[in-house]
């Protein structure tokens, strides 16, 4: 593919946006190093993985309607999922990225989901971790991501399901599911 992906990234989130990119990318890389993990599929999916942050809510929409990736009225409700998903149909589409590794991580970076991969785990946490996050609860998350994948994801969900039920915020099926499949399986 012949698109320069910092100018496309700069171009569609920002400078901002895409500094916390290079920061994930890092991240995503030092945990790749600790689990054993492809460490170039990683730098692509961390790149990658806010490339739909779109702001402009409208456009959003009109983004996420065209390749229907509108799930449910949670979605509509909380847009900030809508990103992830997108984000997935853009890798595809404007970088030609097929790989089911790298496309999941993306799409399932925000809400996670039953059955995640070590891949898509590191790249959930390190758009969690990354160093310029600074929320209650985050330093246990990095602590947690560098002994047990399994653990700091966990945490994470617990933390930000806590988040959205103290403003009375929707929580995607997904993270509910992915929360209790881990408990399940532990």
């Amino acid at each position: 593919m012949d698109i320069d992906i910092k100018e496309y990234l700069i171009d569609k989130i920002g400078e901002k946006r895409y500094e916390h990119s290079l920061r994930v990318v890092e991240v995503a890389k030092t945990l790749g190093e600790k689990y054993n993990v492809d460490l170039k599929k990683l730098e692509t999916a961390a790149l990658l993985h806010d490339c739909a942050k779109i702001k402009d809510k409208e456009l959003l929409l009109k983004s996420a309607r065209s390749f229907d990736i509108i799930k449910d009225n949670i979605m509509l409700e909380n847009t900030e999922l809508i990103h992830a998903y997108l984000g997935a149909e853009f890798a595809r589409r404007d970088f030609g990225i097929e790989d089911e590794d790298i496309l999941n991580s993306i799409r399932y970076h925000t809400t996670g989901r039953v059955g995640m991969t070590s891949f898509e785990k590191i790249i959930f946490l390190a758009d969690y971790i990354e160093p310029v996050r600074n929320f209650p609860g985050v330093e246990i998350v990095r602590e947690l991501a560098y002994e047990n994948l399994d653990k700091a994801v966990l945490q994470a969900m617990n933390q930000t399901i806590n988040f959205l039920i103290e403003r009375g915020l929707l929580i995607s099926i997904d993270t509910i599911n992915a929360r209790n499949s881990i408990i399940l399986n532990n």
